[in-house]
């Protein structure tokens, strides 16, 4: 069965049976940064801990970094979105996800928050 978390750096994880997850910026996040104007991700099989830079993405109004919410491997990148980074403002929890990582612990995922702990993350911050 998957499960959703998020980070407090708005990231998304969809975790699915065997450790394969799914990561990407939730749509509080791309709102925040406007339209996404260019992406660069990692390798392919690059082993990575948990804080370590994955992405760089830039928008019309800054760049950021897009950092690993859990160690692991990369298994797979969405290349699409280095010629059409706007997948992630038209659907960041969809067709504009980021890369897919096999997870190395995931006991990582106890500091992450589900669902409504993220919506309350949000309200907090208004």
């Amino acid at each position: 069965m998957s499960k959703i978390r998020y980070t407090k750096e708005h990231e998304w994880l969809l975790v699915e049976d065997g450790g394969l997850v799914t990561v990407g910026i939730t749509d509080f996040a791309q709102e925040q940064l406007g339209d996404l104007v260019y992406i660069q991700l990692p390798e392919i099989g690059k082993a990575m801990m948990q804080g370590e830079e994955i992405a760089i993405i830039e928008s019309v109004k800054a760049a950021s970094e897009i950092t690993m919410p859990v160690s692991g491997v990369i298994v797979e990148v969405n290349t699409t979105l280095i010629n059409e980074p706007e997948q992630v403002n038209h659907d960041p929890m969809g067709a504009g996800w980021f890369i897919k990582l096999k997870m190395n612990d995931s006991g990582e995922l106890d500091d992450l928050m589900d669902e409504a702990a993220y919506t309350a993350f949000l309200k907090d911050m208004e």
